[in-house]
């Protein structure tokens, strides 16, 4: 006997792939037209087409009615875990003044990294807990946050510690990123060294195996900095990740591709060539196109990206200077509108893809016997609504790990 049973379904499985959906295979989406899907706890236990078995019972039956049926989104790439205020920085950006520009005034980065510093781990963890709250109610169900508004060795593990901590309070599943090698601190001539030798393993020793991340760009780190840190995360078993490409080609692609990072994030400003190494290797591009709304209307090249044969993901971005938003609808929408993929193609970017940049796929972003019941119930037949509409309302039912989180279609309440 299950617990749940969905009848009458369409569902957008995502199934029937091993590792992430490169170049054509991302606008395969494993639909079944029509279906159903029992759910005992917080798994799902199987996935079937036409009308369930007679011995598939269970406790209550909701039907869907036509209704497309997705699996969650996964957020794989944030920085929602912060203190203070940088909205007095927005008027400034909408004044003129160039992100770059107020990095290299000490705004920007540097500004959340005081306010970082100053608040105790429960504060931070407060602050994340609201803002996973607001993820949540827009259907996300997996989410990535990074450190890296710490950068001394102190800071950064309080933020971990803070975001290990709140992934106990919330049913979303939370996974942590190391990012010590963000901005540059201008008071510590001894920065880099500093983080490659002594910040970088005291993480790896307190969290193993933690995903570690680098932001590679002019007036932060340099590509041979870049090297020095990444290989040493190597040397400490943790996988790696790279932003590159925002708004310079540093050579943070050839790089991410030769060293197997597990991604490569933001790309706006990928070259042709790049593009084509990158669709060549198993390293998957993430595309943060709310950072291009709110800070420049520069948009990386997703078409390029997918029809050089890359496996693409899309996430939020969601941070207090470039992309102040929990809202993957609206990176969704963004991606087709500006980033050129299709609906079929973002729908897989936000799942299945994000699951496999967070090395989750045995977890979530697809609707397999064995994954989380973290599911969304859309009002329509048609999944493509999803990035039809602008900055999408909540599905109007979600199941995170089984149970309702918004259940207003019929059964259980």
């Amino acid at each position: 006997m299950s617990d749940l049973l969905l009848v009458n379904a369409r569902l957008v499985t995502l199934g029937g792939h091993e590792g992430p959906r490169h170049g054509t295979d991302m606008s395969a989406l494993g639909v079944i037209e029509r279906g159903w899907a029992t759910i005992d706890g917080t798994r799902i236990s199987a996935v079937g087409e036409g009308d369930p078995p007679e011995d598939a019972q269970a406790d209550a039956t909701l039907d869907c009615e036509g209704r497309a049926v997705l699996p969650a989104w996964v957020d794989c790439h944030s920085h929602a875990c912060w203190a203070g205020s940088r909205i007095d920085e927005w008027a400034h950006m909408l004044a003129g003044t160039a992100y770059l520009d107020i990095l290299a005034a000490g705004g920007g980065i540097m500004a959340t990294v005081r306010a970082v510093r100053k608040a105790p781990v429960e504060v931070l963890s407060r602050n994340l807990l609201e803002r996973i709250g607001r993820h949540r109610l827009m259907a996300t169900g997996t989410l990535e946050v990074k450190s890296g508004y710490g950068l001394t060795t102190e800071s950064e593990l309080k933020m971990l510690r803070a975001i290990h901590d709140t992934s106990l309070m919330t049913d979303l599943l939370i996974t942590g990123t190391f990012l010590g090698a963000h901005a540059i601190d201008p008071d510590d001539d001894n920065f880099v060294d500093r983080v490659i030798t002594e910040t970088l393993p005291a993480v790896a020793s307190e969290f193993p195996g933690i995903p570690c991340d680098v932001y590679l760009e002019t007036g932060a780190w340099s590509l041979a900095d870049t090297r020095r840190y990444l290989e040493a995360a190597v040397d400490l078993s943790c996988p790696v990740r790279l932003h590159a490409d925002q708004f310079n080609s540093l050579g943070g692609v050839p790089l991410a591709v030769e060293l197997g990072a597990r991604s490569v994030d933001h790309l706006e400003a990928t070259t042709p060539e790049d593009a084509q190494r990158l669709g060549a290797s198993s390293t998957i591009g993430v595309l943060l196109p709310v950072s291009g709304f709110h800070v420049d209307q520069r948009w990386a090249d997703g078409r390029q990206l997918i029809d050089a044969g890359a496996a693409v993901a899309v996430a939020t971005n969601d941070n207090p200077g470039s992309a102040p938003s929990p809202s993957m609808g609206m990176a969704l929408g963004l991606s087709c509108r500006r980033n050129g993929l299709s609906p079929a193609e973002a729908i897989c970017a936000a799942t299945w893809n994000a699951a496999c940049v967070l090395g989750l796929e045995d977890e979530v972003g697809a609707i397999a016997p064995g994954m989380r019941a973290n599911l969304q119930i859309l009002d329509t037949n048609d999944e493509r609504v999803v990035c039809w509409e602008v900055a999408p309302p909540p599905p109007p039912v979600l199941l995170m790990n089984g149970a309702p989180a918004r259940f207003e279609v019929g059964g259980p309440e």
